[in-house]
């Protein structure tokens, strides 16, 4: 049988891998998977459900009994590995490039919309 305080722990730890991993701030560990939503892949948010109503009902003596600590255990294995190995260096890189890429494009079409406009007016 697990333990509330065992869950707590184990709730408090994915929290604040959320936090350092994702940039996602949460009380509740509900709250930090709806708040990642895409960015986890489905098979890791499916994992995480278990763990919230493992947190939700885990204060129940009677439901707690009920629980699969197997399942528990490889829900929390496979949700805190795959935070563990995301790199936030090379994630938040890819955001400055990707938004670097953005402006680069619409600049790029405003250039080539201004030089249409001064050929459609016959300066070019």
């Amino acid at each position: 049988m697990i333990e509330y305080s065992d869950i707590a722990a184990k709730s408090q730890t994915l929290r604040q891998q959320f936090e350092a991993k994702l940039g996602v701030k949460s009380k509740t560990l509900q709250q930090a998977f709806r708040r990642a939503g895409r960015l986890l892949p489905r098979r890791v948010r499916q994992q995480g459900s278990v763990l919230v109503d493992a947190e939700r009902y885990g204060q129940s003596p009677k439901i707690a009994r009920q629980m699969d600590d197997q399942k528990l255990q490889s829900a929390y294995a496979e949700v805190i590995g795959h935070l563990r190995s995301i790199d936030a260096k090379d994630r938040r890189k890819g955001q400055v490039l990707s938004l670097a890429g953005v402006i680069a494009f619409n600049l790029l079409c405003i250039i080539v919309a201004f030089l249409f406009w001064l050929w459609w007016r016959g300066f070019i």
